[in-house]
Parts: structure tokens; C-alpha cells; sequence
């Protein structure tokens, strides 16, 4: 019967060959853990006392309070060997402000070539942030691609509409003929 069990365990390609002797070792060895029923029996209380959520390492640290001269990993595999796990409690997702792509995205009109050989064919705006005394204030300047001149330039404590339709007031006010920008 012995024999039966090892030829079909070797025929099986996905099971492990075993020996003769590896068999008979593993089936005859003694249980390790046979003198550890009182600990079992306490890690079992102390896991029932908190309603199934500690884990192995809670109990080992219990049980160290309880004066148990015992390593963290011997808990683990007691716990397993008494089917004992703790109820997995799901972490908060970590917080994201990105909403991904809002609106749509406008074609690449430049192409990163931010040089004009006429004046007042290509202006260029961004909106800078500033850390000044405990308080942000946000930039945004309106550069010709030609001459590198400024525009027009506001300075607000909100990046907001605002802030860029005054801009743009500003310079259409200074500039008001511009064909072709």
C-alpha cells in the first residue's frame, strides 16, 4: 500500500517526487507541537477575547505582557495549525486630488517652437505660484514669442478665471490690432 502511494505520487508530474524513507519519516515523525497545548489553548482565549481581530503578532505581543518566553513566529504557526485568522480590516485608500483628463485637450499649436520671427504672432501664458510669508500668490504673465516682452501680467491670490480674462483685457487693451495671432 505503501509502495502504491509512492508510484502514484512520482507518476504525477505535478506532485514532488518522494522517497521511500521521506515517506515513512514524515508519516512516523513526532507532532512538535504536542507539548504546546496549554499555549494554544491561551492564544486561543486571547484571540476570542478580541473578537477574532488580532493577529499573530498582537498575540505575541500579549503573550510577551504575559511573561510567555516565546519567538513571534511559533505563534504564527500554531495560529495556522489551529485554522485561527484574524478578520481583515481593508486599509482607506490613500487620497488622490487627480480626477484624471477634465474637458478637452486642445491641439499642440505651438509644438514646444517658442520662437516668432514677426512680433505679436505668438504670445505665451502659464500661471505661476509664489510662496510668500505663509500666503500663495499666482502670476500670470502673457510673453511675446518675438521680442520676449511682457505683455501683460496679473498678480492674484486665486488662480482663477478671473485672474487670466484680466490679463487678456489688458493686453487685447495695449494691442488691439492683431491679425494673425
Amino acid at each position: 500500500s505503501v509502495k502504491y502511494i509512492i508510484d502514484v505520487i512520482n507518476a504525477n508530474p505535478g506532485l514532488p517526487h518522494i522517497s521511500r524513507s521521506n515517506y515513512y519519516y514524515q508519516t512516523h515523525k513526532p507532532d512538535k507541537d504536542s507539548g504546546n497545548q496549554k499555549l494554544m489553548d491561551r492564544i486561543k482565549e486571547i484571540f476570542l477575547e478580541h473578537s477574532r481581530r488580532y493577529g499573530y503578532r498582537r498575540i505575541y505581543g500579549q503573550l510577551r505582557r504575559e511573561a510567555y518566553e516565546i519567538n513571534h513566529k511559533k505563534v504564527q504557526r500554531l495560529m495556522q495549525k489551529m485554522g485561527l485568522f484574524a478578520i481583515s480590516i481593508r486599509k482607506k485608500r490613500k487620497y488622490s486630488s487627480y480626477y484624471g483628463v477634465q474637458g478637452k485637450i486642445k491641439p499642440d499649436l505651438i509644438k514646444r517652437n517658442f520662437y516668432a520671427i514677426i512680433p505679436d504672432r505668438h504670445w505665451f501664458t502659464d500661471v505661476t505660484e509664489f510662496h510668500l510669508k505663509d500666503q500663495k500668490l499666482y502670476l500670470s504673465p502673457i510673453i511675446d514669442g518675438c521680442t520676449q516682452e511682457i505683455i501683460s501680467y496679473n498678480i492674484s491670490r486665486h488662480p482663477d478665471l478671473k485672474q487670466v480674462m484680466t490679463m487678456l483685457d489688458d493686453a487685447f487693451e495695449k494691442h488691439p490690432a492683431l491679425n494673425g495671432l
